[in-house]
């Protein structure tokens, strides 16, 4: 396998565990945090200062970069790692995910999906092979296996369906699969419901994959309820393959899933907080609109020594906000990625340390008492 999983420790009390993904594009520690570069670019961030505070493994979309610039585009450029100027690993999902948020659905059928283009409207067409050719034609280290994400409140009979179908999906898309230098890994649904989750880990799980995702959570579901299927799931799941949560970056959240063995993570809030105002701190998140802050000369958070911190103040970045300064979207996003990255990182240490049940106890007293 091109990608392989290495366990080095696992907390006793939790499950909670710190290992290394090989990849082609190098290595990357985990469990690790994920930003979304969509259409090839982590929104109002440069590459080098990704690098600069430690992403490790970014993620891009297969439906995005289908539609524009085209998987065509992107191969004659030397994939997407050329493409984009970014040198370390990179995931791509699917696309399946997309499909049903943003197309217009025509049908799904066990062949695929018709959609339109929320471009230009044009006829499109999606299926378990033609994701995989354009996953392969991009040229990422991870694949992801196409799948439907099915909406939260659906109900038995359709989930039961839309797992199997998935499948079943699976099924082809290995089949299709033949990147020798592109890892591809599995993804388990099963909605809302405990026993058909076990089953999808079953089914999915029986393939010989470098690694499996837990889909379908984080879709309108209470917190509550994303955090029992999320402690039932993860567990069930191969201990020497990579376990991957999807669209998730809370820290509560990150924390829960770290808690119960998972070890990677991607979400775009960081950077869509970062275009709406607000930084996340240690101390839950700010809003840079807020008149307090008009004379605040203290960086954005007291405990993070990133770029922004070290050298720009709150009262500051509020004016480049309220005066519609592009710059105000870079800085936040780059610090709520920063800070994320160390989030995840520090629990990283405290497994390896033999203290994360103490970093947990720590890190809910002071989140749960401010949010």
């Amino acid at each position: 396998m091109t990608v392989t999983y290495e366990l080095l420790k696992e907390d006793r009390i939790t499950g909670a565990r710190a290992g290394v993904l090989h990849t082609p594009h190098g290595d990357i520690k985990t469990p690790v945090f994920m930003p979304v570069g969509t259409q090839a670019t982590v929104k109002a961030v440069l590459p080098e200062s990704l690098v600069e505070h430690g992403v490790q493994i970014i993620l891009s979309n297969t439906y995005h970069l289908h539609l524009r610039p085209g998987e065509d585009i992107v191969k004659e450029a030397g994939g997407v790692h050329s493409f984009m100027h970014w040198d370390r690993p990179v995931l791509t999902d699917s696309g399946g995910f997309q499909v049903f948020s943003l197309g217009k659905i025509n049908s799904i059928t066990e062949e695929g999906v018709s959609f339109r283009s929320h471009i230009d409207g044009s006829h499109q067409f999606l299926s378990p092979e033609e994701s995989m050719r354009i996953q392969q034609a991009l040229g990422s280290d991870i694949a992801m296996a196409f799948d439907e994400c099915v909406p939260y409140g659906a109900d038995r009979e359709y989930t039961e369906k839309s797992m199997r179908m998935t499948v079943d999906w699976l099924k082809r898309c290995i089949a299709s699969h033949d990147n020798g230098s592109q890892a591809l890994f599995g993804i388990v649904q099963g909605g809302m419901f405990e026993d058909l989750r076990k089953i999808s880990v079953e089914e999915t799980c029986s393939n010989d994959l470098p690694g499996f995702s837990i889909g379908g959570l984080s879709v309108g579901e209470p917190k509550e309820k994303m955090f029992e299927l999320m402690n039932f799931t993860a567990p069930l799941m191969p201990r020497d393959k990579p376990r991957y949560l999807m669209g998730v970056g809370s820290f509560d959240i990150l924390c829960e899933g770290v808690s119960c063995g998972i070890d990677m993570f991607d979400c775009v809030m960081q950077t869509r907080m970062g275009r709406n105002s607000t930084a996340v701190t240690s101390d839950g998140r700010i809003n840079l609109r807020n008149a307090k802050f008009k004379r605040d000369f203290g960086p954005l958070d007291p405990e993070c020594d990133c770029y922004v911190c070290r050298n720009y103040s709150r009262a500051y970045i509020r004016h480049l906000t309220v005066s519609g300064e592009i710059l105000a979207s870079m800085l936040l996003s780059l610090h709520n990625i920063a800070k994320t990255v160390r989030f995840v990182d520090d629990m990283r240490n405290s497994i390896l340390s033999d203290k994360f049940s103490e970093f947990r106890r720590s890190f809910e007293d002071r989140w749960y008492n401010q949010n």
